[in-house]
């Protein structure tokens, strides 16, 4: 595989060795154990018939892209997905969006008020909106088409 200078090679994000400073991981996405946690609970909740839970991206918001999280469901055309698992848990992720979410960790919080949340901490964003609700990347949306 070619060198990706900016660490987004759309086509093969999910085999290239992520760098963070002097540390190198195999692992593209990563969900924390209180992530893993509440997406096994999810599961435990699921709908008949689901088969996980997927991680996709909404156009949307004044940033322009928002995180989605979705049931994996039964006639879902997995081949347009990539598979990552961690600390017990499975998230699916569209091929089409990889380069966007390459280097992510995915995490479980509580605020001070008391409000749980997934938490994307996404070293590809460039800008967030004033609410957090929406963020963009370098490059545009691909089409799902």
């Amino acid at each position: 595989m070619e060198p990706v200078n900016d660490g987004r090679n759309r086509e093969n994000a999910a085999e290239y060795v992520y760098v963070k400073g002097n540390e190198m991981t195999n692992a593209p996405i990563k969900i924390t154990e209180k992530a893993a946690v509440q997406i096994n609970a999810l599961l435990s909740k699921a709908p008949e018939g689901a088969l996980g839970v997927r991680l996709t991206i909404k156009a949307t918001g004044c940033s322009g892209n928002s995180y989605k999280m979705e049931y994996v469901e039964q006639g879902d055309d997995l081949k347009k997905d990539e598979l990552f698992s961690e600390n017990g848990a499975e998230i699916f992720i569209p091929k089409i969006y990889s380069w966007m979410l390459f280097g992510m960790t995915i995490d479980y919080i509580t605020d001070e008020l008391g409000n749980s949340r997934f938490d994307f901490i996404n070293p590809n964003e460039i800008a967030r909106c004033g609410c957090g609700e929406s963020f963009q990347v370098g490059g545009a949306l691909p089409s799902n088409t």
